[in-house]
């Protein structure tokens, strides 16, 4: 298995005359890194964080298939799973080279991944994962939910740790330069939650456009990152370059 732990893959700048929501973001060797690992003519899979949110996620499945076609990634067949069809992952699953686990709510997509038992099926996948945002967070063996609705930071029983995939050890923030600034149930999402919450823990922060990589035993981490424990954070990479974590 070959995994990628993205912020989120998807550049804006689409080329004028290009008919597409987003192309894929080619900094940081993202796109070649992906190309290098890529089988012509794969069938993907998108595992979605809303199972029933049906409009969104077919809107999803289209955007990615352009994406990754016009990059050249060329997709054979892209599926998607929610709950007009998680009966059926098993042998999706089977049938799939490139899986993606999509952006979302953390503990909304979490309880729908343990819900379809994909911990357990995910053993067997050998092919690639990318993780996107929620899909990332939701990739590790103890997941940090950072609160991110109002109320769930002063909500006693939400959950800020939770079994997650297993997939790697690495706990990821993404979106940093968009929501380091956010303010929640009165709080300060990094300063006053995040921070505390890091006691004892280790939480990889990345950019959009930033990702890990993980093959084997290698874990590369690409483009701006910090790194945040026991209170404090710090630059651990710059973008356009990589460090092996």
């Amino acid at each position: 298995m070959r995994i990628f732990l993205t912020s989120s893959p998807c550049d804006d700048n689409v080329p004028e005359g290009a008919d597409l929501p987003c192309i894929l973001n080619v900094t940081n060797e993202f796109v070649e890194k992906m190309r290098q690992r890529w089988r012509p003519e794969s069938n993907c899979l998108i595992i979605c964080a809303y199972p029933d949110s049906y409009e969104g996620n077919d809107e999803m499945g289209e955007t990615f298939y352009k994406a990754f076609n016009f990059h050249g990634l060329s997709i054979r067949r892209m599926v998607l799973c929610d709950s007009r069809n998680e009966s059926e992952l098993p042998h999706l699953l089977a049938e799939s080279d490139f899986v993606i686990l999509a952006g979302g709510h953390v503990p909304t997509e979490n309880a729908f991944f343990q819900r379809i038992g994909l911990r357990e099926l995910l053993q067997k996948f050998d092919g690639i994962v990318m993780g996107i945002s929620a899909g990332t967070m939701n990739c590790a063996e103890v997941v940090y939910a950072q609160p991110e609705e109002p109320g769930e930071s002063v909500d006693p029983e939400y959950q800020r740790f939770i079994p997650g995939l297993g997939l790697t050890d690495i706990m990821v923030l993404p979106h940093y330069q968009m929501v380091k600034g956010n303010i929640l149930d009165g709080k300060r999402l990094y300063e006053d939650i995040t921070f505390k919450d890091s006691m004892g823990h280790e939480f990889v922060v990345l950019v959009d456009g930033s990702y890990i990589m993980i093959e084997d035993d290698l874990r590369e981490l690409h483009g701006e990152a910090y790194l945040i424990e026991d209170g404090s954070m710090r630059l651990i990479c710059r973008e356009n370059e990589m460090i092996i974590i």
